[in-house]
C-alpha cells in the first residue's frame, strides 16, 4: 500500500518522530531505524492466534496514520485453526515506492505466536545481526533454540497468551503491543487505534479487551541479555529454483507442513495440554474413541494383572489440545493442565519410539 503524503506543516516532537498536520487528517511522519533501506517484520504463526489479523492493523496503521509506506501479505497451509501461517510486513518511506510482494526473508524483526515454532530453524532463519526477536511464552527456562541467534540480537520474551487469557483477548493483541513497546518508531497510540479501528465494526465488544491486552504487551515484556552465540547475519531459508525460474522468489515457505506419522501437530495447542493419572485411569478407552488424532498411547498390561491393555500416556507430538479427551474422561484420570516450557517433552510416551523417539 503506497500512501502519497500530502503537504503539511508540523513540529518536530521526538527523535525520529514528527507530526504533521493537514487540513482534515493528522498522521505521522515516522524516521524509520534504516534510511536506506525498508524495514521488514516476519510473523510467524499457527492458524487461530490472529497473525494475519496483526499484520494488517499494522501496515493499516502505517499507511493510514504514520505517513509511511506499507504492504503486508500471508502465507498458509490449510485453513484450518493449527495449522502454520506466515505473515509479512515491509514498512518504507514514502518517497520509497514498495515494487516487490516476496516474502521477509531477511526480517529485521520475527515475531513468534507460539513457542513450539522455536523448534524449527525456518522460524529464526534470516534475521539481521541487529535484529529483535520477540516470543510468546510465559516466564521459565529459555528454550535451547534461542542459542541459534545472533549474538547482537536483541531477544524479548512476552506472556502473550496468558494475558490474552486474563484479558479475554487474543495474543495478536498482545504481540502488537509489544512490538509497539519494542520500536519507538512505532508509536503506541496510533497502533492501537488502528487496532480498535480493526475490531470496532465487527466485534465491538472486543475493543475493550484488545485495548487491555495491547496496553500489557506494550509493557509487560522482558528483555532477555546473554542468550544468542551466532557471529552476524542468520542465513535466509530459501527454497530450491523450480521449472527453470531461476531468478522468481518463492511465494512464502512453509517448513515442514508433515503428513501421518512425521506430522507435529504440538504447534497447534495453545496453552492448554491433557495430562493422564495413571493411578485414577480404569483403561476403558473412551478418550481413545473420542480423540480426533489417535495421539494416546497403549501399551501390554502386566501380566496377570487386572488389564490385559493399558493407556500409557500421550505423545504430545500428535495432539493438538481439543480436551475432548478430558471432557470425555470417566474418572477424571486425564485432566486439563497449563502447558509450561518442556512439560510436554517430559510426559510425552512416543507413539513410534522406533520410527521417531
Amino acid at each position: 500500500m503506497n500512501r502519497p503524503f500530502p503537504e503539511a506543516t508540523g513540529v518536530n516532537l521526538l527523535p525520529g518522530v514528527r507530526i504533521e498536520s493537514t487540513s482534515n487528517v493528522v498522521s505521522q511522519a515516522i524516521c524509520l531505524p534504516h534510511p536506506d533501506r525498508f524495514f521488514e517484520i516476519r510473523f510467524e504463526s499457527i492458524g487461530g492466534l490472529g497473525a494475519h489479523a496483526a499484520g494488517q492493523v499494522l501496515a493499516t496503521a502505517a499507511v493510514l496514520h504514520m505517513g509511511l509506506n506499507g504492504a503486508h501479505f500471508s502465507s498458509y497451509g490449510s485453513e484450518k485453526k493449527g495449522s502454520l501461517v506466515r505473515s509479512f510486513v515491509r514498512l518504507g518511506h514514502v518517497e520509497r515506492p514498495i515494487r516487490t510482494s516476496a516474502p521477509v526473508e531477511t526480517p529485521d524483526a520475527v515475531v513468534v505466536f507460539h513457542a513450539a515454532l522455536l523448534r524449527n530453524p525456518a522460524t529464526r532463519a534470516g534475521l539481521l545481526k541487529d535484529g529483535t526477536f520477540i516470543y510468546n511464552a510465559p516466564p521459565g527456562p529459555v528454550p535451547e533454540e534461542l542459542a541459534a541467534l545472533p549474538r547482537t540480537a536483541r531477544l524479548i520474551r512476552v506472556n502473550a497468551l496468558g494475558i490474552a487469557m486474563e484479558e479475554k483477548s487474543r495474543p495478536n493483541a498482545v504481540l502488537l503491543g509489544t512490538l509497539a513497546g519494542a520500536f519507538p518508531f512505532l508509536p503506541t497510540d496510533v497502533i492501537l487505534d488502528a487496532l480498535t479501528e480493526e475490531f470496532a465494526g465487527k466485534h465491538p465488544e472486543a475493543v475493550a479487551s484488545n485495548t487491555r491486552a495491547f496496553q500489557r504487551g506494550a509493557t509487560e515484556f522482558e528483555l532477555m541479555d546473554g542468550v544468542g552465540r551466532a557471529e552476524g547475519d542468520l542465513p535466509a531459508a530459501r527454497s530450491e529454483p523450480a521449472w527453470g525460474y531461476q531468478t522468481q522468489p518463492p511465494g512464502g515457505i512453509l517448513p515442514e507442513p508433515g503428513n501421518m506419522a512425521w506430522n507435529d501437530l504440538s504447534a497447534s495447542r495453545t496453552g492448554v495440554m491433557p495430562v493422564l493419572d495413571v493411578e485414577k485411569c480404569i483403561h476403558c478407552g473412551v478418550c481413545d474413541l473420542v480423540c480426533p488424532d489417535f495421539c494416546l498411547a497403549w501399551g501390554e498390561g502386566a501380566e496377570g494383572g487386572k488389564y490385559e491393555r493399558m493407556l500409557m500416556g500421550v505423545d504430545y507430538r500428535y495432539c493438538k489440545g481439543c480436551m475432548r479427551c478430558v471432557e470425555s474422561c470417566p474418572t477424571g484420570a486425564l485432566t486439563r493442565e497449563t502447558e509450561t516450557p518442556g512439560l510436554a517433552d517430559r510426559l510425552r510416551v512416543p507413539l513410534f519410539p522406533d520410527l521417531i523417539p
